[in-house]
């Protein structure tokens, strides 16, 4: 016998469904960086957004997590498209609840000229508000050497 895992053994519910509206609305939002389109990007997020992003500070909450004119400003500093591509996502689906994690490639030219390629780590949590998926929660992160020098490990790749 064969176990479809796409369905919610416990309520019967296909998750198919749910799966893709997730994966295309985070593709959605990488396609919002490349195109520098900030109303995009934080559309689907929830108003109480935690954001624990790559810059400073250590988290961001709420409004101040939905700064559009925050996230143009750091797409001014880019010269170009800002490619981010999520790879080795993985997808957990409830009822209500989901969240999500994967290796990301962001890759651009910044405005002084000096090449980005950066592998980062991210998690992303969402819940289903009024039938529709809403970022609640963002994780990037980078390794960072345990020689005692605290510097970032922003060479690896998978």
């Amino acid at each position: 016998m064969t176990i479809d895992t796409t369905t919610d053994t416990t309520t019967g519910i296909d998750r198919t469904t749910d799966e893709a509206l997730i994966r295309e609305l985070l593709e959605d939002r990488a396609a919002a960086t490349k195109e520098r389109d900030a109303r995009r990007f934080l559309a689907p997020c929830a108003p109480d957004l935690v954001d624990f992003s790559l810059a400073p500070p250590l988290q961001y909450k709420g409004p101040e997590a939905l700064d559009r004119q925050a996230v143009e400003d750091w797409y001014a500093t880019w010269d170009g498209p800002i490619e981010v591509t999520l790879t080795q996502l993985d997808l957990t689906v409830g009822d209500e609840v989901a969240f999500g994690h994967s290796i990301n490639r962001m890759h651009g030219t910044k405005t002084d000229g000096f090449e980005v390629e950066l592998w980062s780590r991210s998690t992303v949590g969402l819940r289903k508000v009024d039938g529709s998926w809403r970022i609640t929660h963002t994780h990037d992160s980078v390794p960072f050497l345990m020689d005692g020098s605290g510097l970032a490990a922003l060479d690896l790749k998978p």
